[in-house]
């Protein structure tokens, strides 16, 4: 149902947030608890998505092997997976701190919002972008309790970067949702366009990037991370292009997964030495 591998995309970030709050390590504690803050958010929101998607996911090719659309598992356990998982994410939230607690319903709404925003608006990888920028917020506030100091050019940095690898992935599907009615940039502006924005889109995201080290007086380890991330991105559009999507799987998993987790250990090793 859950590939639980897709939770590098934000759960570095969200050590990366909190690691910047602490200026090193956080305690284990908190550690723990942004862990099972992050897995619960996280599970609900697929979980939540596979749900509402299950009806397109039947009728597409490419998804038609998921849990819900082969019966594999019932809608029944499939909302009994999201109920349990969000009460793991506002359990957490709450033995973290007040003000997580307070941000955790939008953090978790915005992520379930965005299932629904391709019926509508080809901006979904934005909302998705926002989204998963509550990941470093969410890390940062739940070591520090307050929002002051917090670098928001890392929250935007992860939403330029979501947005542009959401809107390449999305290419696999542009010629269903045209068809199904559904809403992204590849199946309103055509694939080529799709590319070219993604590609602006991480050009930004790597500016934000590196104006966090600087923002958060990181040392050089960070910008050697900041050099990788570069290539990662250069790479994962090197690899595909428009018309060619058959290596799609290492520039969205591959490369972003070894981006999120580049930028995070790049800042610990920073903070650390």
């Amino acid at each position: 149902m859950i590939k639980f591998e897709h939770t590098v995309f934000a759960l570095p970030f969200a050590f990366m947030g909190a690691f910047l709050a602490k200026r090193g390590i956080p305690d284990a504690v908190t550690f723990a608890w942004v862990v099972l803050a992050m897995v619960g958010a996280r599970t609900s929101a697929m979980g939540f998505n596979r749900i509402v998607d299950r009806e397109f996911d039947l009728k597409n090719p490419r998804t038609a092997d998921r849990a819900l659309p082969a019966n594999l598992v019932s809608l029944s356990e499939s909302w009994v997976m999201v109920i349990i998982a969000s009460a793991l994410f506002f359990f957490a939230c709450y033995n973290l701190n007040r003000l997580t607690l307070i941000l955790s319903p939008f953090a978790l709404g915005l992520t379930l919002f965005y299932s629904l925003t391709k019926r509508f608006t080809w901006l979904c990888h934005v909302v998705l972008g926002i989204a998963l920028a509550f990941s470093p917020l969410g890390g940062w506030v739940a070591v520090r309790g307050s929002l002051a100091e917090y670098p928001y050019m890392l929250s935007a940095g992860v939403l330029f970067w979501v947005a542009g690898f959401d809107a390449v992935y999305a290419c696999l599907d542009a010629d269903f949702d045209r068809k199904a009615g559904l809403y992204s940039l590849p199946a309103r502006f055509g694939r080529k366009n799709a590319f070219r924005l993604a590609v602006f889109a991480h050009v930004i995201a790597f500016i934000l990037f590196t104006l966090t080290g600087v923002y958060s007086d990181l040392n050089f380890f960070y910008y050697i991370g900041i050099a990788f991330t570069g290539a990662a991105l250069f790479y994962q559009h090197l690899v595909v292009n428009p018309k060619d999507l058959t290596r799609i799987q290492v520039s969205f998993f591959t490369m972003n997964g070894l981006i999120s987790l580049t930028l995070f250990i790049a800042t610990w090793l920073s903070l650390v030495t």
